[in-house]
């Protein structure tokens, strides 16, 4: 007779817990608590492991044709960091597995590359784009491309911007990146990709 054994995880949870107790004068107190709680049956990441979810290509452009037209190479994701859910560096991007907007997070590090935000630690005497500019400029470019091809994402690119800028703070001029975000089109689409 086979046996087969399953591996249970279990977590150890500490739970504190502040009661109100009536002693014999009648005047309330409060006391605390704090024991552990175990609980069976949980599991860890690489028990989640499945079948890779399929991409939904959009018909009107195309991630492989841009990435080799722009000269980026997309790489593993490794940040461990569960917030982060895509980095630049370099001429290489790098896209979470567990992005829920993976098109949005694509165009937005693209966007890095394409403005020169990747190589901005060589530069000397203070010529830095500041860091909440580069997020909005990348942005502004994932807005754009995921507007023109009709992608999920254009209101959170909104509020990303938002988050980084402020709400109704005027973005200079010079950061508005419709060149980068028409590039990126072009590159990526069938038409243009059969023209080269």
């Amino acid at each position: 007779m086979l046996r087969v054994l399953q591996r249970h995880h279990t977590l150890c949870r500490p739970v504190t817990v502040k009661r109100a107790v009536a002693p014999d004068d009648g005047l309330e107190e409060h006391t605390v608590a704090t024991w552990s709680v175990f609980k069976p049956f949980w599991f860890t990441l690489a028990q989640t492991d499945g079948q890779p979810i399929p991409v939904v290509p959009t018909p009107t452009w195309d991630k492989g044709t841009a990435l080799a037209a722009l000269a980026v190479s997309e790489g593993d994701f490794h940040a461990l960091n569960g917030n982060v859910m895509g980095y630049a560096r370099g001429r290489s991007i790098a896209v979470s597995p567990l992005n829920p907007m993976p098109w949005k997070t694509t165009f937005h590090e693209l966007a890095h590359v394409l403005l020169g935000h990747t190589s901005e630690g060589d530069q000397n005497d203070g010529e830095h784009t500041p860091r909440n500019l580069r997020e909005c400029e990348a942005e502004a470019v994932a807005l754009l491309c995921c507007a023109a091809l009709d992608l999920p994402g254009v209101e959170q690119a909104r509020g990303y911007i938002q988050g980084w800028w402020g709400a109704g703070n005027a973005i200079p001029e010079r950061s508005a990146q419709l060149k980068a975000a028409d590039q990126i089109l072009k590159v990526g689409s069938p038409v243009q990709a059969e023209a080269l």
